[in-house]
């Protein structure tokens, strides 16, 4: 068996811990919970004939009044960035964090999650956006907690790249 960690990154209430309570658990709740600090969920996945205990640090979202640190990042063997449809200033936050992901564990495995593809009606951003998203060479998924859509695809992919990776 391995060990990954994986950071859950992103503004403030764009789904995090919806995601990982719907991967982990296979849950959703219409209740919103703040984290605050660090959230750790584990779970294992198969790949291929590995066995991944994939470790799961929902952190704090990120605003003006709270950072993400550092320190929560240090030690991922890859992270997933979260932004919400509904809200297209979550896509300057992870543009951000993407940044400082990279300043602190390097170039490891990523994806970037577009949440509450249940809400399209209600998106605020365009498909040129996720077009200047995907010309990075980001693995995009557009997904939703609420429903299950591209939820365990989006986090057995991570699994493989870290795998690929060592």
């Amino acid at each position: 068996m391995v060990k990954k960690k994986i950071v859950m990154l992103g503004a403030f209430a764009v789904g995090k811990t919806s995601l990982v309570q719907r991967f982990v658990r296979s849950i959703f709740s219409e209740k919103y919970h703040t984290t605050i600090g660090v959230k750790i969920d584990e779970k294992t996945v198969i790949v291929g004939d590995i066995e991944v205990k994939i470790i799961l640090w929902d952190i704090h979202g990120e605003d003006e009044f709270q950072k993400v640190k550092k320190s929560y990042i240090m030690g991922s063997s890859g992270y997933i960035m979260v932004a919400d449809g509904t809200r297209k200033n979550t896509f300057n936050t992870v543009e951000y964090l993407h940044d400082l992901a990279v300043s602190t564990v390097g170039e490891v495995p990523f994806l970037f999650l577009i949440n509450k593809s249940d809400l399209t009606d209600e998106w605020d951003i365009e498909d040129s956006d996720i077009d200047k998203i995907k010309a990075k060479g980001w693995n995009t998924f557009i997904t939703s907690a609420k429903t299950g859509n591209n939820v365990e695809e989006a986090f057995r992919l991570l699994a493989e790249l870290m795998v690929k990776a060592k």
